[in-house]
């Protein structure tokens, strides 16, 4: 009678801790979406280059990989730490916006609007050195609180709401931006200020419910692996194995991102409007809200394996079929298969990582997974797309409509050798 009492107890005490995560995740993704979705736009408002706006992502993304490989997740493997970083992270984050913003609010005063540009692009890259304390904190807390069995449709069902977050914060964006002046007056720095305090707090309370339940679950944790039988170098070979074969794949599918947006608006193609437009990128949005609420569950049920190399087929040929793209509708679909394969990649991905790494290594290891996930911010269209159409349109003289198609059909043989390497990896293994 009272091992069911304590059992019931626990349960509940779960419901509540991932309750307040789903809270924080989903203001996190509705914070990113209010930030982020006009940023580019403003800075090329300032700046009038498009290759300094470009900076933006990838200077994040290396600041952002930096502190978490060289930095903290060492520090969140030997002192334990996993909500710590990410209240200490948010709160550090919900002041430097404000500064960042003070300091660009300057420039334009002065009537330096370059400058201006800049301070966002820099400062939030500093700050992004300092921030990703939260993302490994968020990525080891949720491996932690996880087992085998319920990782899939836990993550899954996290980066659905993230999705939801971030579909909500590009509409909120909309009414906020006002043509430059939401940034430019202050107003978005502020809301986003005002949602990194409120996680910080949903954080600071969540924190106490994980220490209950931490004495639980260390036994159960401790089954798990006992169960798993991999020793220690099989699983690190595995480990590197796996993200040899996710970084050609995120490389060859990301390369075309900025491209394809460009490629649905020439004349000589599909010609689509704004709305359009909208459209096709919503397509994307709900092909990704789908596949997280399902691929997920999928893995727990016949094998994360198997529903990657799903995913991984759909990215595969959906470059493809773009070059048929005479109809919006057939383009928005196309796209939202696309969006479909993205994060499928992503939700299983993470829970294939967090099987194969074990607990006391997850600060450092899953500092290198998002290091990985990270290279679709930018870096594969500066490196790899963006070169790739110029060389075609520059040198060669080729129309764009026929670069970009070429572009698109690299994409597919980049993916399809990451695809082939993981399968040969990993597809004969028992689960």
């Amino acid at each position: 009678m009272e091992d069911t009492k304590a059992e019931t107890a626990t349960t509940s005490a779960n419901r509540r801790v991932f309750f307040n995560l789903s809270v924080f995740e989903f203001l996190t993704f509705l914070r990113r979406g209010a930030f982020y979705s006009f940023m580019i736009n403003y800075l090329f408002m300032l700046m009038n280059t498009v290759t300094s706006t470009a900076t933006l992502g990838t200077f994040n993304m290396i600041a952002s990989s930096l502190g978490q490989n060289l930095l903290w997740g060492k520090i969140c493997d030997r002192l334990k730490l996993r909500i710590k970083l990410i209240i200490t992270g948010e709160a550090i984050a919900a002041l430097a916006y404000i500064l960042v913003f003070l300091v660009h609010r300057m420039f334009i005063n002065n009537g330096n609007n370059f400058s201006a540009g800049l301070t966002i692009i820099f400062g939030l890259s500093a700050l992004e050195f300092f921030w990703s304390m939260s993302d490994i904190g968020w990525a080891a807390l949720l491996a932690d609180i996880t087992t085998y069995k319920t990782r899939g449709k836990i993550v899954g069902t996290m980066n659905f709401i993230a999705s939801l977050g971030r579909t909500a914060g590009i509409l909120f964006a909309g009414f906020l931006y006002n043509d430059g002046q939401g940034f430019m007056s202050g107003t978005i720095f502020y809301v986003v200020t005002i949602l990194l305090l409120v996680g910080a707090v949903i954080m600071a309370v969540t924190s106490r419910r994980v220490k209950a339940n931490s004495n639980a679950q260390k036994q159960s944790v401790a089954n798990e692996y006992k169960s798993s039988q991999l020793e220690t170098r099989s699983a690190n070979r595995s480990y590197a194995s796996f993200l040899v074969s996710l970084v050609i794949v995120i490389l060859g599918a990301s390369s075309i991102s900025q491209i394809f947006l460009l490629f649905i608006k020439l004349k000589d193609g599909l010609n689509a409007s704004d709305p359009q437009m909208s459209l096709i990128l919503t397509a994307w949005t709900i092909g990704g809200m789908i596949a997280s609420l399902t691929a997920g569950r999928l893995a727990d049920k016949i094998g994360r394996t198997r529903v990657i190399l799903v995913g991984l087929a759909i990215a595969t040929f959906t470059p493809l079929l773009y070059n048929l793209a005479n109809d919006v509708l057939y383009v928005a679909l196309v796209y939202g298969l696309n969006g479909v394969s993205f994060w499928t990649i992503q939700t299983v991905g993470f829970v294939f990582a967090g099987d194969l790494i074990p607990k006391e290594k997850r600060g450092r290891r899953l500092s290198v997974y998002n290091t990985v996930m990270a290279l679709s911010w930018g870096p594969a269209g500066i490196l790899i797309g963006g070169p790739l159409a110029d060389t075609q349109v520059g040198n060669l003289g080729m129309a764009p409509h026929t670069a970009y198609v070429n572009v698109f059909y690299i994409s597919s043989v980049i993916v399809l050798l990451g695809t082939v390497l993981f399968a040969f990896k990993f597809a004969r293994r028992k689960n």
